[in-house]
């Protein structure tokens, strides 16, 4: 066995230098990696205590669901633990393409591919649309599998400041005519909550000849009519290239989609890395996908709930005197200010029995750290208020409020 007697390996010098994660570990506040030994929708066990979850995605509170589960269950004893296998290849299932064609009817478009996780749905369009002379604009604030799918592709990659379209039309006005060119921004921004402005993204892609693609991770089953996300929501899906996703949010499982034209999906097929080197969505992932959807459309006073929620907690942390941005969503981050005071508040609140997601540098500024909470629908009034009461209690103690 290799010990460090050995030939000094230059790589990992960086792995032993790295201490900072470490150090807060034995400070007693690292907010990561918590693992949950039971969940009970808006309620988790963690470190043998139930907290109240208010850091998760699970936005119509769809996990637990029986539908959910007992398809789920289904298909696992029909067509087993996992396909083994590719889309491209022997990994296809009926469930894939069913789960497919009722999605591309849901979001108004032709056709729609599912990918094994969002994350790789994101890799998939970009580093397959954009090519050699091509150029993709990506807003500061995507989410990294839009900058990795970039990064993938073999164009030119430029970024504008967050909602600035005055720079981004700058930017666009330096492109020669006749080169490839894509827009893609997320529908709702995951750490600020904020909606992109679509009506305005499109007047400047029209204008300027590029596909728009909106990233709808946090948008489906929030936004839209129907939930169907936030081309719907402005009422302009049929101007909006592509809509891509994830199951991992309001789906309440993991994978990810592209939805588009019929001639885009097909080239995709036969062009996205992501998926023809990577197994398929398992048999009881796509099932529950199926039956959430199902759910989803079948109850949409799920949706009145969760915006019930969404104002009852906005209001609260507004009125408590909590700088929360300008979220327009059920993601509503807490701004703290400084690392270390944000690590602090996680962890009082962590004991206190509230669960939150801490969002630090390089996630934002170093100035501008965070507590991210994120609503349900399946939240009660009474653990939002109790929620409310440990922030307020938490906020003077610290000097917050």
């Amino acid at each position: 066995m290799r010990t460090e007697t050995l030939q000094h390996i230059a790589l990992f010098d960086k792995c032993r230098n790295y201490t900072r994660a470490r150090e807060v570990q034995a400070a007693g506040l690292y907010p990561y990696f918590k693992a949950i030994s039971r969940s009970e929708d808006t309620v988790v066990v963690i470190e043998g205590k139930e907290r109240i979850m208010m850091g998760s995605n699970n936005y119509l509170g769809l996990t637990h669901h029986p539908e959910v589960l007992a398809e789920a269950r289904a298909a696992l004893e029909r067509y087993g633990s996992g396909c083994t296998g590719s889309r491209f290849l022997n990994g296809t299932l009926d469930l894939h393409e069913r789960l497919e064609g009722e999605l591309a009817e849901f979001l108004g478009k032709e056709s729609c591919l599912v990918f094994s996780t969002g994350y790789q749905a994101n890799l998939g369009v970009i580093s397959g649309l954009v090519g050699r002379g091509d150029v993709v604009f990506l807003d500061k604030l995507d989410h990294a599998s839009i900058v990795d799918g970039a990064k993938m592709s073999h164009g030119e990659t430029t970024r504008f400041n967050h909602g600035d379209l005055a720079g981004l039309e700058r930017k666009l006005q330096r492109v020669p005519e006749g080169t490839g060119t894509m827009v893609i921004v997320d529908g709702v921004y995951s750490m600020e909550g904020d909606v992109a402005d679509l009506p305005a993204l499109l007047r400047l892609t029209q204008k300027y000849g590029a596909a728009l693609a909106v990233d709808d991770a946090h948008s489906i089953g929030v936004l839209g009519p129907k939930g169907d996300g936030t081309a719907a929501h402005f009422g302009v899906t049929d101007e909006v290239d592509l809509i891509v996703g994830t199951f991992s949010k309001s789906l309440a499982s993991i994978g990810g989609f592209a939805a588009g034209a019929e001639n885009i999906i097909h080239y995709l097929k036969h062009h996205s890395r992501p998926l023809i080197f990577t197994a398929a969505l398992p048999p009881s992932n796509t099932a529950g996908v199926l039956a959430a959807l199902h759910v989803m459309q079948r109850e949409p006073e799920r949706r009145d709930a969760l915006w019930a929620n969404t104002r009852r907690l906005q209001e609260g942390l507004r009125t408590l005197g909590f700088d929360i941005g300008p979220t327009d969503t059920p993601i509503v981050p807490v701004l703290i200010g400084p690392l270390e005071k944000t690590f602090l508040f996680w962890r009082k609140l962590f004991d206190a029995g509230v669960f939150t997601n801490p969002v630090v540098p390089p996630a934002v500024p170093p100035s501008q750290c965070r507590l991210r909470t994120s609503l349900m629908a399946t939240h009660t009034e009474e653990q939002i208020d109790r929620a409310l009461d440990t922030f307020g209690r938490l906020g003077k103690e610290l000097g917050v409020i």
